[in-house]
Formats: structure tokens, C-alpha cells, sequence
């Protein structure tokens, strides 16, 4: 018998495959020191599927979820302290419980953030008053800031996960109720305080008070937000409130100590389960969910209400341009979290197209197009339209509109990635716009060449379309430096199409629209003084001088780094990648412009055209790059120079703008008499100042 198990055993272990395993990593991390961070090897054997099979395997996050709680007990809800607790343990709670909050608005799901504190489970059955009170309210915050989400759409799955798991919102509460309750909690801690004004654990009621207070202030300033009335008579209450509530954040962070001893296992013993909700993953990536500390919580809540400030600026905003404006300066914010980017839309857009919920999108489409270049059909003296085919083209005309100018205005509201893609799907919108215009503008001029005198009318919609063609234009191509989508080597033609083609367009289109404007008022004027005594006439300020000067400036700068670039090319700073069948530079000049070829005005320049003018460039300064370095200083001096004249006081745009120019100006002026031009100089763009045009770096 024990010879058959030794025979069984040898043929098992014959049976066994034997593995020659070698240690490569000494090797791997050798062979890697010469590629760069980021750089892919690309092998026979070893192409782009294979890295990316490799990175997948080998990052950490795609550990997230695998952890199981097999071998740890999971807290029970009967094991919960539902009264008695410390003062410092409920300020460890409400603190934990509100920087899961955060990490819920930057992403993660509620499962994995907030529900992970098990006292939300049935926070009927605590006993603890400030607890209960403050769980119920955050239930409700949840809520609010769910609705302004769902209502504004401007949400992508890595942005915002709003799925509520089957838990349940306290319907039966009402919001009114549960400001009462917070309101009771804060006079019974009062009460403590001053019935026991000598006690040692008064510094922490204080701070409980502090947390209790601040989470309904916070409340309330979402409920003054989510108003569907007019918010102009509204927002003053909701200021107040904002500033209220940040005057509390200094106290918050200084007491976080005020809680319990992070010590072991604190924030399990406190009632926060991680594993608790392992199952009810969301349906995106997966991720690791960190959950910030509470003093960095709290500092990220007094940026969200300072962000909140600078929104309640927008119901000042009479007109759509001045209120686009706004939507693009906020926009230029890169810290816009899901709440403010859904408040800056539910506030324009209490309603689907009710501008403050009191005006039809439509008509501030036409004051903004009336005002703009002033077509003779929306002129209500010159009664073209009493005509009612003429009222019922204009009519059309202007519902086509409003779908594409508020998508424009909900694209603002979207994170910069997203922006980029739904600005090129729009540019086809406007397109088409671009088209109906033309066509409208020709059946007005029928009418409008028979009044007396006779007025143009060739012109006048389809200008107002193409200029803010021609600024989304803009804003896809200057996203691309914001989300570092282009290499060194590619920044020559983008800044070349915005020199050469797109600022120029821009420009000829507030000219027109300027002198059409001008000409409609002298027009008036003159019939006004027919019958009167002629008086010296005061010049006329030109409608659009500051903003002409502004886009002189741009053509300016990125004609200026056009030329440096061009400069760079010539001595080699620049690298551009050589035998690449792929990845030349026709190739991907034609994929960073695909998306202009939807656009008929301005038409699309090819890759030929931008040859053509770089040859002729280094022709023009015989391969001499310090010729080229002299130019673009001229032109950062030039584009200060514009950037001085705009109206004080500057915006902080127009600030760092001229800091950028100020900066490359005396950069250009070294390098054009000769110093830092050797082959051992390295360039760096620097782009901390502003996201689009880099202060040029030599060391």
C-alpha cells in the first residue's frame, strides 16, 4: 500500500510542469531610464494594445472594488451609539460625514462617500439631537444639489454620480421643518453655553454650534438658489447668507482638533463602514475613493461659496452677450465644481428657454441681434414687419436660433474636456445657421431696398451668425492648449490660424458692425435735424472700439509666438517627429482642423496655405532666426501697447495678459542680440500665468 502511494506521488510530481522563472525588473528599470515620462516603447512584439494591457494591470485603481470584507466584521447597526455621544465625537462625525460630501461632488458615488456613515442608515432612531438633525439636513443638501444636476445637464459620468441606491429622502419632511429643527439645536447649544459659561467643554459646543450653523446656511443658500422666480429681487437675501456662512470656515478648520484622537481604527469606531456598500459600485472606471481630510474639505467649501459670489453676478446681466460673457470669464475658473457649473445654468435657466425665468430666450435674441448691427427688419420705425411673411421669416429665423445659443451657453456649464467635443458638434449648428441667415438676410433686402431711403439688409443676420462662429472657432482651438492636447511642435500652425485668419475675420466682422451701426445713426440724426437748426454735432464713441482693440491685441500676441516658434524651428529647440508615416505634420495639422471643415464662413485653410506663409517667412528674414526674434518683439510690444488702452480698471485676464507680454518682450529682445542662442539653451512654455499664451522660458 505505501509503495502504491510513493509510485501515485512520483507521478504527480513527474506530471507537474516545471517553470524556468527570471527576475527582469534590475533589467526593465535599467532599459526605461532613457525613454521620458510617459513614453512608450513601441516593439514588434510589443505594440500599443500590449502597453496598454500592461498599464491596465499594473495601476493601482484598477484594484478598486476588489477588496472584500470576508475576514473583517462588518459594523451593525444595533452596535451603533444612538445617544450619549460625546461632544467631540459628534464634531468627528458631522466632519468626516461632510468631507464624504466633497468627494461626492468630485465624482465618487454616494455609496462609497456619504452612505458609508452607517448613522444615515435610520437616523430616526438616533437620539442624539444635533446628530439626527444634522443627518436629516444633509439628506435634504443631498437632494437640492441632486435637482440643480438633473435640471442643468451639465454632468458627464466622471463628473457626477446622482444615483440615491433605494435610500430614503424624508419626503414626509418638510424643507421649512427641517430648518426648524437646526434652528432649535443651535438655540439649545446657546443655552448650554451660557447656563455653563465656566465649563471645559464649552470651546466644543462652540464648535459643534459653528458646524451646525454652517450646514444650514449652506442649505439655505441652496434653497435661495433653486428659486424658480425672478432671482434679482432675491439676491441680495442670498449675498447675505453667503458672506454668513463664510465667515464660519476660519472657526471650522481651527477646531477640527476639537473631535475625537485620530488614533487605530477612529473613523470604523465613529460608525464609518467603508465595505458597508461594496457591492453597489458605480457603473463607471474604477477608482479609488480618497476622502479628504476635513480641513481641506472645508477649504474646498469656502471656494465653492466664493465661486457662488461671483455667480450671483449673473442676473445683472441685462442682455445674451453680456450674459455669455459672463458664462465664458466663469467658465475661465478650473476649479467649477458640479454645483456652481449647475447653478450658473438654472439660474439664466429657471425654465428650458426663460431667460431668469420672465423672458423668452427668442427675444433677448433679438435685442442682442437689434443691438448688434441693428438689421432695418427689426427696426420698428422702418415697419418691415407689418409684412407678415416678412414677421413670420424673422420668426423662424429666430426659433432656428435658440436651440444652438442655448447650447452655447450649457456648454460653458460642461468641464473642459467635454467643452472641447460639444464645441465642435455646434460649429455645425451654426453652419447651418450660417446658411438660413443668408437666405433671411436676402428675402428682408426685398423690402428693405424699397423704404426711403433704401437700407441693406445683404448682410445683417449673417454677420451677427458669423461672429459667434467665428468665436467658438477661438474657444476650440485655445481649449486645446487648456487641456494640453498639443505638442510643442504643433503650437506654430494653431497660433498662425488665429493670426493669420480667425482675430483677422473676427476684426472685419465688429467693423462692419460697427460702421452699420454708426451709419443707422447718423441716418437718424439727420432726419431729425431737417427741421432744425444745425448744431455742432458731437462725435459718436464707435460702438465696438474696445472690443476691436482687444482682438487687435490677440492678432498681435499670436502673431508674435507664430514668429518665435518659427524662430525656435530654425535653431532646433523645437523637435519635430521625423519618419513617422502617421505622424507627420500634415497629419496633424489636418486632425487639429477637422472639425472647421462643418464651416463655410470663414472657410478652412489647408495645410498648403500655412507651408506656403512659413516658407515665405524664413525667405523674407533669410533663415536668420534673430530677424524673426526682432519681429515678434515688436509685436508683444504691440499687443501691450492695445492691451494699456483698454478701459480701466482691467480685468484679471487683460492683467495677465500684459504680464505675458511684458515677460516674452524682454525673452525676444535677449535672443534677438545674440545671448542664450546656443545649442545647449532649453525652452520651456510656461503656462502657469495663463492657460493660453506661455511665458517663454530659456535656461
Amino acid at each position: 500500500m505505501e509503495t502504491e502511494c510513493k509510485s501515485i506521488s512520483n507521478q504527480k510530481n513527474e506530471s507537474a510542469p516545471s517553470y524556468n522563472w527570471k527576475d527582469v525588473t534590475p533589467e526593465f528599470f535599467d532599459s526605461i531610464k532613457e525613454l521620458e515620462l510617459g513614453e512608450l516603447l513601441h516593439g514588434y512584439f510589443f505594440g500599443l494594445f500590449e502597453a496598454m494591457s500592461a498599464i491596465e494591470i499594473m495601476d493601482p485603481k484598477m484594484d478598486a472594488g476588489m477588496m472584500c470584507n470576508r475576514e473583517s466584521k462588518a459594523i451593525k447597526l444595533e452596535d451603533l451609539k444612538l445617544s450619549g455621544l460625546s461632544v467631540s465625537e459628534q464634531i468627528s462625525i458631522i466632519d468626516v460625514t461632510l468631507a464624504c460630501l466633497v468627494s461626492w461632488l468630485e465624482g465618487h458615488s454616494l455609496a462609497q462617500t456619504v452612505f458609508t456613515n452607517l448613522y444615515f442608515q435610520k437616523p430616526y432612531e438616533i437620539e442624539d439631537v444635533p446628530l439626527k438633525a444634522f443627518c436629516i439636513c444633509i439628506y435634504k443638501i443631498i437632494e437640492e444639489i441632486r435637482d440643480f444636476a438633473n435640471r442643468a445637464q451639465v454632468f458627464e459620468e466622471e463628473d457626477f454620480q446622482p444615483a440615491l441606491y433605494s435610500y430614503h429622502y424624508f419626503n414626509e419632511i418638510s424643507v421649512t421643518r427641517v430648518i426648524g429643527m437646526m434652528r432649535e439645536v443651535d438655540e439649545s447649544i446657546n443655552h448650554k453655553l451660557k447656563s455653563n459659561a465656566n465649563s471645559d467643554e464649552n470651546e466644543s459646543y462652540v464648535a459643534l454650534n459653528t458646524r451646525i450653523k454652517f450646514v444650514r446656511l449652506f442649505f439655505q443658500i441652496l434653497l435661495s438658489f433653486n428659486r424658480r422666480e425672478n432671482h434679482s429681487s432675491s439676491m441680495g437675501e442670498t449675498q447675505r447668507l453667503l458672506t454668513t456662512c463664510g465667515l464660519l470656515i476660519p472657526s471650522l478648520i481651527n477646531t477640527v482638533d476639537k473631535g475625537v484622537p485620530k488614533v487605530g481604527n477612529w473613523c470604523y469606531d465613529l460608525g464609518f463602514d467603508p465595505l458597508i456598500n461594496q457591492k453597489l459600485l458605480p457603473p463607471t472606471f474604477p477608482r479609488y475613493t480618497k476622502i479628504k481630510p476635513a480641513g481641506e474639505a472645508y477649504v474646498y467649501f469656502d471656494l465653492l461659496l466664493t465661486r457662488l459670489k461671483q455667480i450671483c453676478k449673473l442676473t445683472n446681466c441685462a442682455t445674451f452677450i453680456s450674459a455669455l460673457e459672463c458664462f465664458i470669464e466663469l467658465g475661465h475658473n478650473s476649479h467649477l465644481c458640479i454645483v456652481s457649473r449647475s447653478i450658473m445654468q438654472t439660474l439664466y435657466f429657471p425654465q428650458p428657454g426663460q431667460v431668469f425665468g420672465t423672458q423668452d430666450l427668442e427675444d433677448c435674441l433679438r435685442e442682442w441681434a437689434k443691438s448688434f448691427i441693428a438689421p432695418p427688419s427689426l427696426i420698428p420705425r422702418l415697419n418691415i414687419l407689418s409684412n407678415s411673411q416678412a414677421k413670420d421669416c424673422i420668426h423662424n429665423f429666430f426659433d432656428h436660433c435658440t436651440r444652438p445659443f442655448a447650447g452655447l451657453i450649457q456648454i460653458c456649464g460642461h468641464n473642459k474636456a467635454r467643452q472641447r467635443d460639444k464645441l465642435a458638434h455646434l460649429m455645425e449648428d451654426f453652419s447651418a445657421l450660417q446658411d438660413e441667415s443668408q437666405r433671411v438676410d436676402a428675402f428682408l433686402h426685398s423690402f428693405s431696398s424699397k423704404l426711403d431711403p433704401p437700407r441693406e439688409h445683404l448682410a445683417s443676420f449673417s454677420t451677427w451668425i458669423i461672429y459667434h462662429t467665428i468665436r467658438i472657432m477661438i474657444m476650440y482651438l485655445l481649449s486645446g492648449f487648456e487641456l494640453e492636447l498639443y505638442s510643442p511642435h504643433e503650437y506654430q500652425y494653431i497660433y498662425w490660424y488665429l493670426y493669420q485668419f480667425l482675430y483677422g475675420w473676427l476684426v472685419s466682422t465688429l467693423n462692419r458692425a460697427d460702421n452699420v451701426l454708426l451709419g443707422s445713426d447718423s441716418l437718424v440724426d439727420s432726419q431729425k435735424n431737417r427741421t432744425k437748426r444745425n448744431k455742432p454735432k458731437k462725435k459718436k464713441p464707435h460702438p465696438y472700439s474696445q472690443e476691436i482693440v482687444m482682438c487687435h491685441a490677440m492678432q498681435s500676441l499670436t502673431g508674435a509666438y507664430f514668429k518665435t516658434l518659427v524662430g525656435f524651428q530654425l535653431e532646433g529647440k523645437i523637435r519635430t517627429p521625423k519618419h513617422a508615416k502617421f505622424d507627420n505634420e500634415k497629419v496633424r495639422y489636418e486632425h487639429r482642423f477637422a472639425a472647421f471643415s462643418a464651416v463655410a464662413v470663414p472657410p478652412p485653410f489647408s495645410y498648403n496655405e500655412f507651408q506656403m506663409t512659413r516658407c515665405q517667412l524664413r525667405d523674407s528674414v533669410s533663415g536668420d532666426s534673430g530677424m524673426l526674434y526682432l519681429n515678434s518683439c515688436e509685436l508683444f510690444h504691440q499687443a501691450r501697447c492695445l492691451l494699456d488702452t483698454i478701459a480701466q480698471p482691467h480685468s484679471q485676464q487683460v492683467l495677465d495678459l500684459i504680464k505675458v507680454c511684458k515677460t516674452n518682450f524682454v525673452t525676444m529682445k535677449l535672443l534677438a542680440s545674440g545671448y542664450m542662442r546656443g545649442p545647449d539653451v532649453s525652452l520651456d512654455f510656461d503656462f502657469s500665468t495663463n492657460s493660453y499664451f506661455p511665458i517663454l522660458k530659456l535656461s
